[in-house]
C-alpha cells in the first residue's frame, strides 16, 4: 500500500513538473522581447511550444538563471518516500527471517555468511535497507541548497546537484530492481506462523474468555483480577523457565471460569481474530493493486536485464 502511495506522488510529480521554459539568461525574456520586436504575445506563444515539444505541461512562470532548487527538494523526497516504504518492507522481512517465519530467495550457491556456514541472512532486504537509508538523506542536501541560493542563484549550488539527482535516481532503481527480486521468490514457512501464533493466542483469547463468563453471570472485576494474576504468572513460564504458554491450563482449573471450560478450544481459534483481514487484502488487490498491474501491463511484460547479485 506505501508503494502505491509512492506511485502516486511519482504520478503527480510527472505531471507537475514544470520547465524553466524560454526565459533568456536571467529569466526575463528580455532577448526573446527583443528578437519578436516587443511582440510579448509571440514570446508567450514561444515559451509555451517549446514547453510542449519538450513534453512538460508547463513552464515555471517567474526564473532567474535557474528555476527555483525547490524542485530539486520535491523531487528527491518523491524518491526519499519510496525508500521509506522499501525500508519499511524489508525492515520487516529482516525481523520475520530472524523468527523463521520467511525467507527471501535463497539460491543453492548461494553464502549467507563467510564466517557461519549455516546462516541464510537476508542479504537482498540488508542491501535495500542499506542504500534506502542514503535515499532517505539526500532531501536535506536539496533543502539546503534551495535555502542558501542568494537572490537568484549563487554557484554553490552545482556540484552537490551532480550527486545528489542522480545518485537519488540510481539508487532508487537499484532500491525497487531488489524489491522486485525479493517479491518474486519470498518464502512463507506457514507452520512456524501457527506455533508462533498458537504460543500468543491464549493471551489474545482472555477478552472473549471474559465476556463469556460475564455474559454467564460472573463478577467481571473478579474475572479480570484473576486473568490479569494467570497471565502474568503464565508469562513468567514462557520467559523465565522456557517452557509453553499454560495460561489456558490454568484457566480451565479454575471454577471461576466455569462456564467456559467446555469451550475454550473454540474460543481459541485463530479465525476469531483475524476480522476482516482476508477480505481486505482481496479487496485491496482487486481494487488497487491490479489496476495498476493492468494499466501498466506494457512496461510489465518487459524482461528485466538489471541482474541481482548476492
Amino acid at each position: 500500500q506505501d508503494l502505491l502511495l509512492d506511485l502516486d506522488r511519482v504520478n503527480r510529480e510527472i505531471e507537475d513538473l514544470p520547465m524553466r521554459g524560454v526565459k533568456g539568461t536571467t529569466g526575463t525574456q528580455a532577448s526573446f522581447l527583443e528578437l519578436f520586436e516587443g511582440d510579448h504575445e509571440k514570446v508567450k506563444t514561444l515559451n509555451k511550444r517549446v514547453c510542449e515539444l519538450m513534453g512538460f505541461p508547463k513552464a515555471i512562470p517567474v526564473s532567474g538563471q535557474t528555476y527555483t532548487r525547490k524542485i530539486d527538494f520535491n523531487v528527491l523526497c518523491v524518491l526519499s518516500g519510496i525508500a521509506q516504504s522499501a525500508y519499511k518492507m524489508c525492515g520487516d522481512i529482516r525481523l520475520l527471517a530472524n523468527l523463521k517465519e520467511v525467507e527471501e530467495p535463497f539460491s543453492k550457491t548461494q553464502i549467507g555468511s563467510s564466517a557461519m556456514a549455516y546462516k541464510r541472512n537476508p542479504m537482498r532486504s540488508e542491501r535495500v535497507c542499506s542504500l534506502a537509508r542514503y535515499i532517505m538523506g539526500l532531501p536535506d542536501g536539496a533543502a539546503n541548497t534551495h535555502a542558501s541560493q542568494w537572490f537568484e542563484r549563487t554557484l554553490d549550488d552545482s556540484a552537490i546537484r551532480r550527486m545528489i539527482l542522480p545518485e537519488g535516481f540510481l539508487a532508487t532503481d537499484v532500491v525497487l530492481n531488489l524489491l522486485s527480486n525479493i517479491a518474486d521468490g519470498l518464502h512463507v514457512w506457514p507452520n512456524v506462523v501457527k506455533a508462533h501464533v498458537m504460543a500468543e493466542i491464549p493471551f489474545m483469547a482472555t477478552e472473549v474468555i471474559l465476556m463469556e463468563c460475564v455474559k454467564a453471570g460472573g463478577d467481571r472485576q473478579e474475572l479480570h483480577e484473576a486473568i490479569r494474576v494467570y497471565s502474568m504468572e503464565a508469562g513468567a513460564v514462557v520467559k523465565g523457565e522456557g517452557k509453553p504458554n499454560d495460561l489456558l491450563e490454568r484457566i480451565a482449573k479454575d471454577d471461576l471460569f466455569k462456564p467456559v471450560h467446555d469451550k475454550l478450544d473454540q474460543l481459541v481459534d485463530p479465525i476469531l481474530f483475524v476480522g476482516r483481514a482476508p477480505e481486505q487484502v482481496d479487496e485491496f488487490i482487486r481494487d488497487e493493486v491490479d489496476p495498476v498491474l493492468e494499466k501498466h501491463k506494457m512496461l510489465l511484460s518487459i524482461e528485466s536485464v538489471d541482474g541481482v547479485n548476492v
